[in-house]
């Protein structure tokens, strides 16, 4: 029998984009962790899926408080580039 793999419990609550587990900034560490482990072989879909997800949380902040938060790139995407990087090198 196949097993499918757990599903994280650190998903995004929106539209304020916390996580629902621990109700810190989604994606929290734990959301981070997961979506690695998910996609550890695919990074560029995954760079892809977040940067998805910075749209729409982009436009629900935006629509929420005027202006979206400081550091949503930061938030949603820098912490890709050592995974990219990795493979990159062969790593």
């Amino acid at each position: 029998m196949t097993q499918l793999p757990q599903r994280s419990e650190h998903i995004a609550a929106r539209p304020m984009w916390i996580c629902r587990a621990c109700e810190r900034p989604w994606p929290c560490e734990d959301a981070k962790a997961d979506l690695l482990h998910e996609f550890r072989n695919f990074p560029s879909v995954l760079a892809i899926y977040m940067s998805a997800q910075m749209h729409v949380a982009m436009e629900d902040l935006t629509a929420r408080y005027g202006s979206p938060p400081a550091g949503l790139f930061e938030r949603f995407m820098s912490w890709l580039r050592p995974t990219l990087r990795n493979d990159e090198d062969g790593t």
